[in-house]
């Protein structure tokens, strides 16, 4: 039989013929490997060092190029996965997916490893009738004294830069930022910072969203978490950044930071409010520790939820019309309509079934004892004879081992 087929062409008879594309390996595939990775380093910390460090850099290898490609979804999809696996895996992975989003390594044509960060600072703004965005930041000298801060307030090493973006971010600003949207920040903050002339930012300038919400009155009290966010660039090696190895020199590290942090936000607290405000003198301002991107965002949330609680919590007493002293609170984890909780009974003191219930969520992968602890010392501002720890409830609402809370 004739051969009919025309011959093959070779390369460079089709110049415009583009390569096949990798095939992308399936999405739950690559979640499940980072779980397994992650669990494996939880589950080996008595294992060689070799071999548990080889894991680790094999972990952060797999995020930064899931990082690069925009994989937000495997990334997500890993840290709910590892939610319902293992609470330390979890966490591992969340920590991080989330360190890794949040930094950025690059080395410059000096062949210096640089590294920028995005940090934020979380507060809570007090003030009648709410803030204006378009009374934020308007002011040119005052912004930039508030960039300046930070170094002469010793946060931040002689030789890092610090640069601050020119908007406050509300939850909903700082929900939308995925994983990938961050490296991109950093990339473009790390060209303006390098260069002597204007270099675009589109991801930052995407970012900076309209608030939701807050439509105060103008008598309202107003209460409203915002979030500072900004980039420092320094040195890798900076050895104002490093952690001593030793346990008591790095908690005295640790301490020596959070002093100079608090006097920089008592000093800069009125710096703050003419830049936040025409009426600075009707603001007030609360601040949360700085931290990089999301234990920033976590700060924020999870004290949002706590005075939500507290609140709700003041709402039963109310309605009991008895004294906050004239009554007790247990406190235990408990699964409620299938999902965990920490749920707060209150009692009267002669006895009885519980007179109110009020449940707050609780993160699977969260530290069963911090959470307890924060939960019982916010508690403890209620005015409540007193608070006790329970294993949990029986069907009758009693508490199984109840056991009164002793604050550290």
């Amino acid at each position: 039989m004739p051969n009919n087929k025309r011959p093959a062409k070779g390369p460079s008879a089709q110049p415009n013929r583009k390569p096949a594309k990798p095939v992308e390996a399936d999405p739950d595939a690559l979640a499940q490997n980072l779980v397994d990775l992650a669990l494996e380093i939880t589950e080996r910390e008595s294992a060689d060092p070799a071999t548990l460090a080889a894991r680790r850099q094999e972990l952060t290898v797999l995020i930064r190029r899931l990082l690069r490609r925009k994989h937000d979804d495997v990334l997500g999809g890993a840290i709910e996965v590892a939610r319902y696996t293992d609470a330390d895996c979890c966490r591992l992975l969340r920590e991080r997916v989330e360190e890794e989003a949040a930094t950025l390594h690059v080395r410059g044509d000096d062949d210096v490893e640089m590294e920028i960060d995005a940090f934020m600072i979380p507060l809570f703004v007090h003030s009648t009738g709410g803030l204006v965005e378009t009374d934020v930041f308007r002011d040119d000298a005052d912004f930039e004294a508030l960039m300046d801060s930070f170094r002469q307030a010793g946060l931040a090493s002689p030789g890092t830069r610090i640069v601050v973006v020119r908007h406050l971010y509300d939850l909903d600003g700082v929900d939308r930022i995925r994983y990938s949207d961050l490296q991109e920040m950093l990339r473009e903050a790390y060209a303006a910072m390098r260069s002597r002339k204007l270099v675009p930012t589109p991801a930052i300038a995407a970012s900076m969203r309209p608030w939701e919400g807050g439509d105060y009155g103008p008598d309202d009290e107003a209460m409203e978490l915002r979030f500072l966010l900004g980039f420092a660039l320094k040195a890798a090696d900076d050895p104002f950044y490093e952690v001593p190895a030793d346990e008591a020199a790095g908690d005295a590290y640790f301490e020596g930071r959070m002093a100079r942090y608090r006097m920089w936000a008592g000093s800069v607290a009125p710096l703050l409010q003419r830049c936040l405000s025409s009426h600075p003198a009707g603001v007030e301002l609360n601040f949360l520790y700085q931290d990089l991107f999301y234990g920033a965002k976590e700060q924020g949330v999870a004290e949002l939820s706590m005075l939500a609680t507290l609140a709700e919590v003041n709402q039963r007493l109310d309605e009991q019309q008895r004294a906050p002293d004239r009554i007790k609170a247990v406190v235990a984890p408990v699964e409620a309509n299938g999902e965990a909780v920490l749920r707060i009974n209150l009692y009267p003191l002669d006895g009885g079934p519980p007179l109110a219930t009020v449940d707050k969520p609780l993160d699977l992968a969260a530290h069963l004892e911090a959470e307890l602890e924060d939960l019982c010392d916010a508690l403890g501002t209620v005015g409540l004879d007193g608070i006790l720890l329970a294993r949990g409830f029986d069907a009758a609402g009693e508490p199984e081992s109840a056991e009164p809370y002793l604050s550290a």
